[in-house]
């Protein structure tokens, strides 16, 4: 099998699993959100290890932990994605799967934003446009509510923020998830342990079946992660954007068939006009990387 049909394989791996995660968390309880993401954390910590040791990965953490703005860097990405964990958990959790599903469908135009804003990347035309449609659903999904769809935006911007984070130190997958769990790892026992030590903790005290979904959750985490970066790694990153729509789409579906969440004309409409900026975003996108690739192409003429 060649290298790209390995990355395709890899990425839609990667994106399906974090699509049917509205199907895993419901099966955690009766912990919650904050025992769940801290427990994330703590058994992340422990497979991202053993998975180091197996590869002779720790010079690349010590690089990383070596160098004080990487360190400082990787520390803002573990909370970001920490509270993103969180914010998706109870969302899942507490019905509202459709709303988390429109925060990973606006993520790509929240980080063309961030790219204009931190990197000062000037958009193309078509760009422009999907930005402004995006808004216009955040507008009309608002007025739907009766409130902003808090938990989407926090999504995309939490995660569209970690992308950034990312960006500014390229770090690979296994050792920067290490060094961004290192980061929230005592905070995190420090949550079990109050809870524990309060009686709320479900871990220990909802059966064998529990515990070991909770221990799970370390495998959760760093697998589709490790298979992110196995794809990314192997084809364009026009394919990779292509296929992460592909979690959304499931958890949308999940919760629309699976959970009977309400879909009114209005979020419907919304949805819509959410589709309609990505497909123009996608379009451009898929232009602008044929442009380069028949670019590259052309032979460069000889000089004498």
């Amino acid at each position: 099998m060649d290298e790209r049909r390995v990355g395709v394989w890899a990425g839609l791996g990667a994106y399906v699993l974090w699509g049917v995660f509205p199907l895993y968390f419901p099966l955690l309880e009766p912990a919650g959100g904050l025992e769940i993401v801290a427990h994330r954390v703590a058994w992340s910590l422990l497979f991202v290890g053993l998975l180091l040791t197996v590869r002779r990965g720790w010079p690349q953490v010590r690089a990383a932990v070596g160098a004080r703005r990487s360190l400082l860097v990787l520390a803002v990405a573990a909370v970001l994605i920490a509270a993103n964990w969180l914010v998706y958990v109870y969302a899942v959790n507490s019905g509202h799967v459709v709303e988390a599903s429109l925060g990973y469908f606006i993520n790509p135009l929240v980080s063309v934003v961030l790219g204009v804003f931190v990197f000062r990347e000037r958009l193309r035309r078509l760009q422009w446009v999907a930005v402004g449609t995006a808004v216009l659903a955040v507008v009309v999904l608002t007025v739907d509510h009766g409130r902003p769809p808090w938990i989407a935006l926090t999504l995309a911007l939490s995660f569209g923020l970690y992308g950034l984070m990312k960006k500014v130190v390229r770090v690979d997958a296994a050792p920067g998830l290490f060094v961004e769990t290192a980061v929230v790892f005592v905070p995190a026992l420090v949550v079990i342990g109050v809870l524990q030590g309060s009686g709320d903790a479900a871990f220990g005290h909802a059966g064998a079946g529990n515990a070991f979904l909770l221990v799970s959750t370390g495998l959760a985490t760093a697998v589709p992660l490790l298979l992110f970066a196995a794809a990314a790694s192997r084809v364009p990153l026009s394919t990779v954007g292509l296929l992460q729509y592909v979690t959304p789409l499931m958890q949308l579906s999940i919760g629309v068939f699976v959970y009977d969440e309400p879909m009114p004309p209005a979020r419907l409409a919304g949805f819509a006009i959410v589709w309609l900026a990505l497909a123009v975003f996608s379009v451009d996108s898929l232009r602008q990387a044929h442009s380069v690739r028949r670019a590259a192409a052309v032979p460069v003429p000889a000089t004498t």
